[in-house]
């Protein structure tokens, strides 16, 4: 499972012209299902989202998790993030999961980041989207279950 985690100000996704989606602070997440992904990289995944450290402490140090600062989350799927493009030009997407196994664990990951306290709001899985942020800092992190980078 890999994901593409951006400290905010404010976030919405819209689909068809209507906002769909929307945050305050906190963070953006773009989240890919791999075929080789379980109900533990769901979990994993949450459990790494909730505690990451990149929100600022009262030194202004990047010593805060989102459980500590109260943030939101806005939960996007994006398959592309499993994209391979190390051959050609067009971008290989075999190791994406498809549905219904990859909604299933998209969802998995929003109800376990829920049960860990977080307020999310969502995208609209495999639907065209348009998404909107401010990114904070800019911080912009990269997440992978399986420790690929």
């Amino acid at each position: 499972m890999r994901a593409v985690v951006q400290r905010v100000t404010r976030a919405s996704v819209r689909v068809a012209g209507a906002t769909v989606g929307e945050i305050a602070d906190g963070a953006a997440v773009l989240l890919s299902v791999g075929v080789d992904d379980d109900e533990r990289d769901a979990t994993a995944m949450a459990e790494k989202v909730a505690g990451l450290r990149i929100f600022a402490d009262e030194h202004g140090l990047m010593n805060r998790s989102l459980r500590e600062t109260g943030g939101a989350v806005l939960l996007i799927s994006q398959f592309t993030l499993h994209g391979d493009a190390r051959r050609g030009r067009r971008p290989s997407f075999v190791g994406a999961a498809k549905e219904p196994r990859a909604r299933a664990l998209y969802e998995l990951v929003g109800a376990a980041l829920h049960a860990l306290g977080l307020r999310i709001a969502y995208g609209v899985f495999g639907a065209a989207m348009e998404v909107e942020l401010v990114n904070s800092g800019p911080v912009t992190i990269l997440l992978d279950t399986k420790r690929t980078f």
